[in-house]
Parts: C-alpha cells; structure tokens; sequence
C-alpha cells in the first residue's frame, strides 16, 4: 500500500495554514493527522484529541554536575559561553535551559565532575479524534532539536497508516523555511503552500516555494483572506502563473473563521464563504492522490 503525504505550510505563521489542515481532516475520508508544528502546536485544541501512548523524545545532551567530586575551582564557569554554570549558595549548578550541551565545561573540569547525559527534549503522542488517528508533540522550552522531534512524529504517522491501511497522512506543517519546516515537507508527495495577501505575504510565498523545490516536490497554492487586498492578491496570482505554480483556491475573509476558531471548531462544519471555498479546494487536493 502506498500513503499519500500531503502537508500544508507557510513561509510565516498565522496564515491561516491550521485552520485548512483542520477542515482537511474532515473533509477526507480516512487520514491520519500529524501536527509537526512542535514549538507551538494549536491543531489539537480544535480536533480534541484523546490520548493513546505517549512517548518521550531524548534530542539534546545537558551537562550533569557531580557535586561529591566537584572541587570548587570555578573552572566551568569561566568556559561555559552561556553562562549556564553559576555559583550560589555555597556550590555550583548547571542551568538546564541555559546549557547548550557544547561540552566545554567537561572537557576543562579539573576533577571531572562534569559530564554530558541525555535530556528529555519533549514529547509526542499518539491520540485518536472523531475522524481518525492524529500524531502530535511539544518541544520543552530552549530545546533546539525541533527537527528531530518532527522527524519523529513524521515515523509514527507514516506507521500508523501503514498498520491501520489508511492511505493519507496530512501535515500541519511548521512555519517559516527553517529546520522545522524542511523537516515537515521532506519527502512528501504535494505541499500546499498558504499565502496572504500583505506587504510581506508575496517575499513570505517565495521562500517557501523555493525551499520546496529544492525538495523536488510538487506545490500548489491556496490565498487566505483574498479580498482585504485584491492588489496583493494579484500580485501573488501573477507570480504563480510565471513560476507556473496552480493556484487551488481563494479563500475570502469571513466572520465566520472567527467564530469558529473562538469555539475551538473547524470552520469546515459552518456554513459560510469560507467553508465553501475550503470545500473547492479541497476538491482541487483531492485529485492529486
């Protein structure tokens, strides 16, 4: 069997990009969700998911301070560049959110009191919504390991389709063109990539286009609040049809989206403008799988 990855991204954030992949899960038939935005996931508070497994993610390694063989020498302190090492109190600690587990405090440790261990860096989890499976996970605060813990929830989507025979996994993709986003469309099979219609919104949709194909992966677009700016709109529609990029659909602004996201709802399930261009565009996705 093969699964179709689909994610759905955005070269910045609150374009509106959770609130597609949220009518998407209702719209298919049968999918597995993956939230890969791990730094600030929000799709959760809409699907309601109820946990099934939780699993613990060990990305970064954090200096441990041994404080039976600690001499007091004041050594690490003065080589620790991020000042993660202080003295109070009679003693030293190690700040875990200040170390960025570079090593240099071990290796200048007279005593050797100091040594690297693996930290927990987050979780992910396992959990089941009114329409199927959806793989999610939170970054703890300061890691950097983002990546990894996409790649990881990425793994466990991919094997819950395979185990379940579902044939579709969407992505709620990080935002922006950085290692959570390259890690969040990395070989799928079709990105959509949302855009608004800002000063920015057209500098914001060339990154992300860019970094896509850098990937060699299929995109289209999809214009969120089209009408606050028909000029912007234009502007992104022409540079579409030069890098000969389909546009799938405009999605108006609507009062409605409001109302939704303030009940913790996809728009999907009112009937509105909105969710009648989301249903068109969904029908435009649908024929790439």
């Amino acid at each position: 069997m093969l699964v179709f990855q689909m994610a759905i991204v955005s070269g910045k954030g609150g374009t509106g990009k959770t609130t597609l992949s949220a009518s998407f899960s209702y719209l298919a038939k049968e999918r597995v969700m993956a939230d890969c935005d791990v730094d600030a996931p929000n799709l959760h508070i809409i699907l309601k998911p109820q946990l099934i497994e939780k699993h613990e993610y060990f990305g970064s390694k954090k200096a441990v301070l041994d404080q039976e063989k600690c001499v007091m020498c004041g050594v690490c302190e003065q080589v620790c560049r991020f000042d993660a090492i202080k003295f109070d109190s009679n003693s030293y600690s190690v700040t875990e959110y200040a170390c960025e587990g570079c090593g240099a405090c071990t290796i200048a440790c007279p005593a050797r009191a100091l040594q690297l261990v693996q930290s927990l860096s987050g979780e992910y989890y396992l959990s089941k919504t009114d329409n199927g499976p959806m793989v999610h996970a939170l970054l703890k605060p300061s890691e950097e390991t983002s990546g990894d813990l996409i790649a990881e929830v990425r793994k466990l989507a991919l094997k819950v389709a395979y185990d379940s025979q579902i044939s579709l996994v969407i992505i709620d993709g990080a935002p922006g063109i950085g290692c959570p986003a390259t890690s969040s469309i990395t070989s799928t099979n079709y990105v959509i990539l949302v855009a608004e219609p800002t000063m920015s919104g057209l500098h914001d949709l060339r990154r992300i286009v860019e970094t896509v194909r850098h990937f060699r992966i299929k995109m289209g677009v999809v214009v969120n609040k089209y009408d606050i700016n028909p000029s912007k709109t234009q502007e992104i529609e022409e540079y579409c049809k030069t890098e000969e990029i389909e546009v799938l659909g405009k999605i108006p602004y609507d009062e409605c989206v409001k109302q939704a996201t303030e009940n913790a709802q996809p728009v999907i399930l009112y009937d509105c403008l909105a969710s009648n261009e989301i249903k068109h565009v969904w029908e435009n996705v649908s024929s790439k799988f």
